[in-house]
C-alpha cells in the first residue's frame, strides 16, 4: 500500500480553537518524521535528539512594574476573552443552524459540516453534532430502548457492574444498578446478541453518556457500533487484524526507526497496540477533552482517524519507546501516555495526527480489499464471519 504526503482533510481544524482548547498553529513535518513547530510540552519524550526536536527555554526580561502597563495588559486580556466568547457563540449558532437544516443521512458528505468540524465543536452542542453525523435518529424506534433495557439481564451483567464502578468511580450517577450506563449496555447487548462484552463497551458508552441524555446516547452508541466498531467485539471477526495491519503499514511509512524497534526488534503484534485504542475509542488512553476532539473527527471520517491518532500517540511516546527494554513497557506507554507527553491542547494533538503521511482514501480502499481477502480465506476454511451490522434482536411488539 502506498502512502503519500497529503493535505489534511481538515487543514483549518488545528489552526482554530474549539471550546475545548486553544489553537496551536499548524504543524510541519520533515521527511524524517520530525516535527517543526509542534507545540509539545518540554517534558514530552518526543522532545529528543532522535526525534529531531529540542526543547527551548524562554527568558523574559524587562518586565515593567508600571501600573498603566499592567492595566493595559488586563484590558487586552479582557478583550481577548470577550472576542473568544463571541466566536464561541457564533459557532454554536452555526451548528444549530446546520443541525436544523442538513439532513442527517447526508451530513457526512456535507462541505459545511466538514468546515465547521474543522473549526471546532462547542461542548454545549457536541452530542447533537454527534447525533447528526452518525444519523442516530434514523436508528431510533419509539419505545424500543425502554423495552430492551428491561429484558432479562445479560450473562455479562456482573462484569458490567464491576467495570462501571472501576471505570467511572468519579461519576456516581453512572454507577447505580438502575443507572443509565448499565441500562444502555443491557439494552445494547440484548439487541445485538453476537457482540461479546468487553470493558471497552463500558468506556465508550460511559463517555457518550457524559455528554448526551440517556436515550440519545443509546442511539449514538448504536450508530457508532454499526458503522465501524461492532466487528471488534465479535468472536469470529478478523477486523482488528485488518485494521492493525493497516496501522503497521502507516507506522512503517512514517517512522522507520520506531517501526523497526517495535515491529521487528521487539516483534510486537500490531493488534496488541491497536486493541486497547480501537476498542475504547481512546477513552482511558487520552484525557477526556482530547477524546471528544478525536470523536468529532472519527465520527465523520471513520477508521483513518483511528490510525492517525495511534501514530500521534506513538510520536508523543517516541523517546520512551526507543529507550524501552521490554514489550510490556512499550504497550504500557502506548495504552496510557503521560498527559505531559501530549501537545498542550486537543486541537494541537489533532494537528499532529493530521501531519502524518497517510492517505485516508487509500486506507479505506485497502481496508475493503483486505476484508474481502480475509473473508475469502475464511470461507475456504469453512469459517463463518459476522457481517457488520447483522443480527439485531428487537422486541416483537415494535
Amino acid at each position: 500500500m502506498d502512502f503519500e504526503l497529503v493535505r489534511p482533510n481538515f487543514p483549518s481544524s488545528a489552526g482554530r480553537s474549539s471550546e475545548d482548547s486553544t489553537s496551536p498553529g499548524l504543524v510541519r513535518r520533515s521527511e524524517s518524521g520530525a516535527g517543526e513547530g509542534i507545540h509539545l510540552r518540554t517534558q514530552s519524550p518526543a522532545l529528543s535528539i532522535s526525534s529531531g526536536i529540542s526543547g527551548t527555554s524562554r527568558i523574559t526580561t524587562g518586565v515593567s512594574s508600571d501600573s498603566a502597563a499592567f492595566r493595559s495588559k488586563a484590558s487586552s486580556k479582557a478583550s481577548t476573552s470577550e472576542a473568544s466568547m463571541d466566536a464561541h457563540r457564533q459557532r454554536e449558532q452555526k451548528w444549530m443552524s446546520l443541525i436544523s437544516t442538513v439532513p442527517a443521512e447526508t451530513a457526512r458528505k456535507n462541505k459545511k459540516v466538514r468546515k465547521l468540524l474543522g473549526e471546532g465543536v462547542p461542548a454545549s452542542v457536541r452530542y447533537l453534532v454527534w447525533s447528526l453525523i452518525t444519523n442516530a435518529k434514523s436508528k431510533g424506534v419509539a419505545g424500543v430502548y425502554n423495552q430492551l433495557s428491561k429484558r432479562v439481564r445479560v450473562a455479562a451483567f456482573a462484569d458490567m457492574e464491576r467495570d462501571v464502578k472501576r471505570c467511572f468511580g468519579e461519576h456516581p450517577l453512572l454507577q447505580s444498578t438502575e443507572g443509565p450506563l448499565l441500562n444502555l449496555l443491557q439494552a445494547y447487548l440484548t439487541m445485538v446478541p453476537d457482540v461479546q462484552y468487553s470493558t471497552g463497551l463500558t468506556l465508550i458508552a460511559g463517555h457518550t453518556l457524559l455528554l448526551a441524555p440517556e436515550e440519545d446516547a443509546f442511539w449514538i452508541f448504536v450508530s457508532m457500533m454499526s458503522s465501524a466498531l461492532r466487528p471488534y467485539f465479535s468472536s469470529n471477526s478478523t477486523q482488528m487484524e485488518v485494521d492493525a495491519a493497516l496501522f503497521s503499514r502507516a507506522l512503517e511509512a512514517n517512522d522507520v526507526q520506531v517501526s523497526k524497534k517495535v515491529l521487528v526488534d521487539m516483534g510486537i503484534n500490531p493488534a496488541h497496540m491497536c486493541f486497547p485504542w480501537f476498542t475504547t475509542l481512546f477513552v482511558g488512553s487520552l484525557p477526556g477533552e482530547y477524546v471528544n476532539r478525536v470523536w468529532d473527527l472519527f465520527l465523520f471520517e471513520g477508521v483513518p482517524i483511528l490510525i492517525r491518532v495511534g501514530l500521534a500517540i506513538l510520536y508523543c511516546c517516541r523517546r520512551a519507546i526507543l529507550e524501552a527494554t521490554s514489550e510490556d513497557a512499550v504497550l504500557y506507554y502506548l495504552k496510557r501516555p503521560q498527559p505531559t507527553w501530549l501537545p498542550p491542547t486537543p486541537d494541537a494533538f489533532m494537528t499532529l495526527a493530521f501531519s502524518f503521511k497517510v492517505k485516508d482514501d487509500d486506507v479505506r480502499k485497502q481496508r475493503i480489499k483486505m476484508e474481502k481477502q480475509v473473508k475469502k480465506q475464511a470461507q475456504s476454511q469453512g469459517i463463518r464471519l459476522v457481517a457488520n451490522g447483522s443480527g439485531i434482536s428487537l422486541p416483537r411488539d415494535v
